[in-house]
């Protein structure tokens, strides 16, 4: 085997493999032997987007002017249609022209605000348990990550006393905080108060609070609101949210995604994203700009399928004797795993190789989820229904 005299930068030695990448690869392997592993694991929707969102990619794509470069900005339709969406749902008047920035996804934002605000040794804030790219994106950009402890004794909301007495914050160190409600993994519901708080903490301390939010919309209760943190006054000095309709409208290989919030905010991101991209596929955002008028239909009959998914992986908890919160939210459910396991890695691992059923460990989040487990609602009811089989055989 040869190999290669380069080095690797610097800023890639402290950043792994994305955990589900080699994982994938596990069982794939498993699966090329014949072995019929039910897969729990992965966050991505399995069902379709809406027909009239499909059916526009295709009239789209068939015509020829469509599929030259487009503009870092995307469309001004696509950019308004984000607009009127935020105004409908979450009640938040943006300048379709100089508050929203669409995304390919947003993985991207969160790589490109980092970038473009984060200096080497500047100290990010994330959430454990939370979201790996918020770390690795924060790693990329050079920048020293200090997580910040999230609990079930204190509804996996942030502990603000803590926060206000690190060094790093009263040193005026921080540069970004990484919020996600509602939160992934643990489902734990985002509010007015907290939003207020985090407004606050982020104006006092010069901290600009970067909330992803692309979960509000999945297993809403009743005809409630879906909230957004730039409803809160005072927000757009400190706060910027992205979000995307991967999972609020099953379009997560399209890459769809936007950021919001104060224009400085997003000229400043411009400056990396438009050296780097150019452009969505003008289909796609044509059928984005559909996708975001659906009405309250398309979100209802949604739920009622993650519902009905959510009463079997509830089912699959009690079978492994977990304890969970059942005002969870989000497209996934979030368990304590018995005292009498060792850890959920072995757990997961375990379920893996003797019941060929795939769920996620918590320590990929973690700190704070080494005693968890993960299970997604992006599986079809029967999936979860023979997973359950193989549990309780």
């Amino acid at each position: 085997m040869s190999h290669s005299i380069l080095s690797a930068a610097n800023r890639v030695a402290d950043v792994k493999e994305y955990y589900f990448a080699g994982k994938l690869r596990e069982v794939a392997a498993m699966r090329d032997t014949g072995i019929d592993v039910i897969s729990l694991g992965i966050g991505g929707p399995d069902l379709p987007p809406a027909p009239e969102v499909i059916e526009t990619l295709q009239q789209s794509a068939g015509c020829a002017c469509n599929h030259s470069y487009q503009t870092f900005n995307g469309l001004p339709e696509l950019r308004r249609a984000f607009a009127d969406w935020y105004q409908r749902y979450y009640g938040v008047s943006l300048d379709a022209e100089r508050e929203i920035m669409p995304l390919i996804g947003s993985k991207e934002g969160i790589l490109y605000l980092s970038m473009a605000y984060v200096n080497p040794g500047d100290v990010v804030l994330v959430p454990d348990p939370g979201y790996p790219t918020y770390t690795s994106a924060s790693r990329l950009a050079g920048a020293e990550v200090m997580s910040y402890p999230l609990r079930q004794e204190n509804d996996w909301l942030p502990d603000f006393q803590a926060l206000e007495s690190l060094d790093a914050v009263r040193e005026r160190r921080v540069k970004i905080m990484w919020v996600n409600y509602p939160h992934m993994p643990t489902g734990a519901e985002g509010n007015v108060d907290l939003f207020n708080r985090l407004v606050a903490f982020g104006r006092r301390h010069g901290i600009l609070i970067a909330h992803d939010n692309p979960y509000s919309f999945i297993l809403k209760p009743g005809r409630g609101r879906p909230l957004s943190i730039l409803s809160v006054e005072g927000a757009y000095d400190c706060c910027i949210e992205m979000n995307s309709l991967s999972k609020s409208h099953n379009m997560a290989g399209w890459r769809v995604a936007m950021m919001a919030g104060a224009e400085d905010v997003l000229k400043t991101v411009a400056r990396v994203k438009s050296n780097v991209d150019s452009g969505q596929f003008k289909p796609v955002m044509e059928a984005a700009v559909v996708a975001l008028t659906l009405g309250d239909g398309w979100y209802d009959s949604l739920n009622v399928r993650y519902r009905s998914r959510r009463v079997i992986a509830e089912r699959i908890m009690n079978a492994l004797g977990c304890r969970f919160d059942p005002r969870q939210r989000g497209m996934f459910l979030w368990g304590r795993i018995p005292d009498s396991e060792p850890s959920a890695e072995a757990l997961a691992d375990r379920l893996l190789h003797e019941k060929h059923i795939f769920l996620t460990p918590g320590f990929i989040f973690g700190k704070e989820g080494e005693r968890y487990i993960r299970i997604s609602l992006c599986a079809s009811e029967e999936n979860l229904e023979r997973a359950l089989l193989r549990l309780t055989e």
